[in-house]
């Protein structure tokens, strides 16, 4: 049996027990691991390793020795309860031994779940589960979590009051990170908010996300952005002292620009705009970000990409200027430079 759309997230993480075996397989490795773990968790608990009922092997070893699936089984736990023979990384040269395992396996015998990596429609293996009238196929795309599935994990950590902001932010989290990190960040907001009853904001969202981009660098950025060129001097001379190269700070203002420059020209206004880039902004950093496009207009952000466009391309010849006194005189031109010009 083949699983399709939504029905693999589902399954994966609730599996059925009756069912003699499981194939889950993609080209990203970490993700089929997550999916692994998790079907696997489901099935057995917790504590399956320590009380003996998880049977590992590699999926390469199959060929060699084809009997040791089928013996591993049929074994008789010492501790009661569902068991799970995990076979990972299997090639189709290990889809004979799987075969004969299905052929002889019987209720109350361990559950196979064989990984894999990616498999053509004429593989063996996947010929194998989706003919099968029992045995299931999972197989895992690259596509983000989707919501379902990030308030599971939201649960999981303990988070029941997930208002749609919150959630919003999530998923544009998910599109830029993989599946794992945003995991990661999900147990961190978890352990962040334990004993909070109160719901989750967007700002916490923020605050548990991983760093895209260093802090006084992007404070250096805003400041221009928001005309305070009072800040300017002491932010510059912070970031001079760090060692920030010319290039990559003049990179990183076109960066900004661009993505104020998108949000102005989106027709659902600039937070609609920012939240659709890749990787997206979120959070109180784009409602930031969305005001800063608002207030200068279309305008003047063309003229202010040109200047900084024009820089880079300094920067890059063989001009005898120094290269940061380039990028800061752009920079505190655009600190004081009249916005609202549509």
């Amino acid at each position: 049996m083949n699983l399709k759309g939504g029905e693999i997230a589902r399954y994966l993480a609730r599996p059925d027990p009756s069912r003699p075996a499981l194939l889950i397989y993609g080209q990203d490795a970490m993700r089929v691991a997550l999916k692994r773990a998790e079907a696997v968790r489901a099935l057995v608990g917790e504590r399956a390793e320590e009380e003996m009922r998880l049977t590992r092997m590699a999926g390469g070893g199959l060929k060699k020795d084809p009997a040791q699936l089928l013996d591993a089984i049929k074994e008789v736990g010492f501790f009661p309860g569902q068991r799970v023979v995990l076979v990972e990384d299997t090639p189709d040269s290990g889809a004979e031994a799987v075969r004969v395992a299905l052929e002889e396996w019987q209720p109350g015998d361990a559950v196979i779940v064989v990984t894999a990596g990616g498999l053509a429609k004429s593989s063996a293996l996947r010929k194998l589960f989706e003919g099968h009238r029992e045995a299931v196929a999972a197989p895992i795309y690259d596509d983000p979590p989707g919501e379902d599935e990030i308030a599971r994990w939201l649960s999981e950590a303990g988070l029941r009051e997930v208002p749609r902001d919150a959630m919003r932010d999530l998923l544009a989290l998910a599109r830029a990170l993989d599946p794992g990190d945003l995991r990661q960040v999900i147990e961190k907001i978890g352990l962040y908010k334990h004993g909070d009853p109160a719901p989750l904001t967007p700002s916490e969202v923020a605050l548990m996300a991983p760093a895209t981009i260093e802090a006084d660098l992007d404070e250096l950025l805003h400041v221009v952005a928001e005309g305070r060129a009072g800040e300017f001097g002491a932010l510059m001379r912070r970031i001079e002292g760090q060692g920030v190269a010319p290039v990559t700070l003049c990179i990183a203002a076109l960066r900004h620009f661009r993505a104020l420059h998108l949000g102005a020209a989106d027709p659902g206004g600039p937070g609609a705009g920012l939240s659709r880039m890749r990787p997206p902004v979120f959070g109180p950093r784009r409602d930031r970000m969305a005001r800063q496009a608002q207030a200068w207009g279309m305008g003047p952000l063309e003229e202010a990409l040109r200047q900084l466009l024009d820089t880079d391309l300094a920067l890059r010849s063989s001009t005898s200027a120094p290269a940061m006194a380039l990028v800061e005189r752009v920079l505190i031109r655009l600190a004081m430079m009249p916005k609202g010009r549509r």
